[in-house]
């Protein structure tokens, strides 16, 4: 019947994920929880499905192991409830799947801190109601999945996303399709062909900000998972934080995803992390591109972790696959830092990018104490991070992966563009002398302070001419305190000027300067 039933949704998995406006526009629901059903498929398929405990562990173990998304992780719950009712049945009997299901509710509703109705729980609770009555378990069955589509219906006027969208819940959708596939699984009906999706929901939402869905997977938990909960509670919203098996499964939405895994680690061992963009899954639904989940596969051999500041630059390393340490230039992360950031990867070894020349001491320590799990590529400036950040693999042998991402920060200059802190006159490495007055434009090139005076734009223009025989891409980033439109002329000039340059703009630079500019 749950084979029947992973089947069953995985044929409506795209209109679920059409669905999906609630608690964010991102358009996943459908995706995550087949993921989940899928993972609990693979431990039915390998445990003996003669002996009831066997099966109920392998349900349990299976839904959370494979939980994705903040549907997958409640659905997850309730397939533990389910599962956690008919441990000890010789067979499930028709009382047997009653309690069963109202046990599933209830494990639902008790892992969610803030109970919402008009959400998958709701769903759960009219499919519990409705089993409480037939005399079969086809009748119960059949009763379940009514009263479920009553209460689904009803899911449209409880929240004001659904009503706006005019769509029903899409978890509650997924969960019924469960459900309903059990029932079909019983009585051996085929598989409908997929149903026709004549639209996104997410398209009646402007694009906003939304952060990031982050998840987190460990075991060996030194905390209870109350006390967890408690921990992450800070962090964010539509938070989850339960566990079956051992293992302890953290879903939540926030800004910080960074902060809150290396706070988390300090307290387990992580066996998987992901953390998606919200926004950029629902700017890409609006682009008509979709941005279905991907399944998760194996432990890593390799994984990432950049010392970074700023925005853009984060969100260019995040892309690139690397954890982030907030800090740099003025704000040097501590060892300790780099330590919880590393020990929130899951991978095998873990890389770190320490992007700042006052940094490389407390990443090579950190690696010493970590005693080989981590490599250290001496990146002194974000432009080199970026550049070795562009050949990680996570599939490849860290050591070896290493030479190459140094090779390919060897590759990257960098521009840093910001303000004189005093007066000074410094002799540049070509022997120029530079008068400079507290407050001037200056301009680095890979730290090494080599132009004073004028705009910064000017100074961005200066720094491009004199590397640009041996550029073909040219990235600026703006801090906040760079007006856009200076960006847009400037950018403009340096299309002007240097027509066979790749010119590449993004807000969100380092606060500490104007501008910051890397060569490639």
């Amino acid at each position: 019947m749950l084979r029947t039933a992973t089947d069953w949704l995985g044929v409506h998995r795209e209109q679920v994920n059409a669905l999906n406006v609630y608690p964010v526009p991102d358009g996943d629901t459908g995706t995550n929880m087949h993921l989940t059903m899928q993972s609990v498929r693979r431990e039915l398929d390998t445990c003996d499905t003669g002996e009831m405990r066997a099966v109920a562990r392998a349900i349990s173990y299976g839904a959370l192991l494979g939980a994705r998304g903040n549907s997958g992780v409640i659905l997850s719950q309730l397939l533990r409830g389910f599962a956690d009712s008919v441990r000890d049945l010789p067979a499930i009997d028709v009382p047997g799947l009653k309690r069963a299901l109202l046990a599933a509710r209830q494990a639902g509703y008790k892992a969610v801190m803030k109970p919402v109705e008009g959400t998958i729980l709701t769903v759960a609770r009219g499919i519990a109601e409705g089993a409480q009555t037939g005399s079969t378990v086809q009748e119960v069955l059949e009763n379940a999945v009514a009263r479920g589509q009553d209460f689904l219906l009803q899911t449209q006027d409880m929240l004001p996303a659904l009503k706006q969208a005019g769509v029903v819940d899409s978890g509650g959708q997924g969960f019924l399709y469960v459900v309903r596939g059990m029932l079909a699984g019983l009585l051996g009906e085929a598989l409908p062909p997929a149903p026709e999706i004549a639209g996104n929901a997410q398209e009646s939402f402007e694009a906003e900000e939304y952060g990031y869905c982050t998840e987190f997977l460990m075991d060996e938990a030194r905390l209870p998972i109350e006390d967890i909960r408690e921990l992450v509670t800070p962090f964010g919203d539509s938070l989850l934080v339960v566990g079956a098996e051992g293992y302890v499964k953290g879903h939540i939405h926030t800004d910080r995803p960074d902060e809150l895994l290396a706070t988390v680690g300090r307290h387990g061992r992580m066996l998987r992390t992901k953390v998606e963009d919200m926004t950029e899954q629902h700017t890409e639904i609006l682009a008509g591109s979709g941005s279905a989940a991907q399944a998760e596969g194996e432990r890593p051999r390799s994984g990432l972790v950049a010392v970074a500041s700023g925005d853009g630059i984060i969100k260019q390393f995040r892309a690139l696959g690397a954890r982030i340490v907030s800090g740099g230039q003025t704000s040097n992360p501590s060892v300790q830092d780099i330590l919880d950031a590393v020990n929130s990867v899951s991978a095998e070894t873990v890389i770190v990018l320490p992007n700042n020349k006052n940094v490389l001491m407390a990443a090579d320590k950190a690696a010493e104490l970590l005693g080989g799990r981590a490599v250290v590529v001496s990146t002194r400036t974000l432009g080199q991070g970026l550049g070795a950040a562009l050949s990680f693999n996570a599939d490849a042998d860290a050591q070896e992966l290493a030479g190459y991402m140094q090779e390919s920060a060897g590759r990257v200059t960098t521009f840093e563009i910001t303000r004189a802190s005093r007066n000074t006159v410094h002799t540049t490495p070509d022997g120029r002398e530079l008068d400079i007055h507290e407050g001037d434009v200056i301009g680095l090139k890979d730290d090494e302070l080599v132009h004073a005076g004028g705009t910064p734009e000017a100074a961005v223009q200066a720094l491009v001419r004199a590397q640009a025989a041996d550029a073909e891409v040219v990235t600026v980033f703006r801090s906040v305190n760079t007006p856009a439109e200076r960006l847009e002329e400037l950018a403009q000039a340096l299309e002007a000027e240097f027509p066979l340059l790749d010119i590449q703009t993004y807000a969100g630079g380092p606060e500490l300067y104007d501008y910051l500019v890397t060569v490639e």
